[in-house]
């Protein structure tokens, strides 16, 4: 079983965590000619492409500058990103025992690295999927990734018993050819919505909450059946049969 998560937009710019090792992503050459094709771009430009303000361009030029500076040290993916899910999944206090559990089952998008092992040593940045480079034929970052991560994802979830259990946000699907995905494995995608006035809403903060508890709850429960995922349940969230199928599994937080 293999489990997908998005990457954040906020990152840590240091990591203190002890982890048994760093690895090389798969991507890294390509991240790296990212990297210095966003480091053209002046702050004003990086401001309207990534939607920011002017604080946060003028960081992440300052990023993708020294994107190759031998004093900017990689850290491990799962303790550089910063946001909601990776606050839940805490890999701070993960056993070495659980990094390598989570090395092995768990992949992380990103726009810049394509696609991640917990391990993978990343160095700061902010790329959008809706980016176009002029250098790669002004496609999208979501086009340009999509013919190189397919068939090696799809490879890597039958490696790990031809389950995958999608916890990325909807977007990060256009980074693969999603229909083969789901032609090729079964794909469950667990939901997280609350019943409220009457009806099921999805809370974006409380679905990525869930999101990283329940890969936390994969991870240090060495789960590895789909089936023992119906057990998850996390601040009142639990499976709600009668609305799952065979491929969404909905989890409901009930008044």
């Amino acid at each position: 079983m293999l489990v997908l998560i998005s990457c954040a937009k906020t990152m840590a710019s240091r990591c203190s965590v002890v982890v048994p090792e760093v690895t090389v992503p798969k991507f890294e050459a390509e991240a790296v000619r990212n990297a210095l094709e966003m480091s053209q771009y002046p702050v004003s430009e990086l401001e309207r492409l990534l939607r920011v303000n002017t604080k946060i361009a003028t960081e992440n030029c300052l990023r993708f500058h020294d994107f190759c500076s031998e004093e900017n040290h990689p850290m491990p993916a799962i303790c550089a990103y910063t946001g909601a899910v990776f606050k839940r999944i805490l890999p701070k206090d993960f056993s070495v025992e659980d990094f390598r559990y989570a090395q092995e089952h768990l992949r992380i998008t990103s726009f810049l690295y394509g696609l991640l092992r917990p391990l993978d040593g990343i160095k700061p940045y902010r790329l959008e999927g809706d980016i176009r480079l002029p250098e790669k034929g002004g496609v999208s970052m979501f086009d340009y990734w999509k013919p190189l991560l397919t068939d090696c994802f799809i490879e890597e979830i039958k490696n790990s018993g031809g389950v995958l259990v999608n916890l990325a946000s909807a977007e990060m699907k256009d980074l693969f050819e999603w229909k083969r995905v789901e032609r090729e494995v079964r794909v469950i995608t667990p939901e997280f919505q609350v019943w409220k006035d009457g009806q099921l809403k999805t809370i974006v903060i409380y679905a990525k909450m869930c999101r990283g508890e329940m890969t936390r709850f994969i991870v240090k429960n060495r789960i590895g059946r789909p089936e023992d995922l119906k057990a998850f349940a996390w601040e009142g969230f639990a499976l709600d049969e009668s609305r799952s199928t065979n491929h969404h599994w909905q989890f409901t937080l009930f008044p």
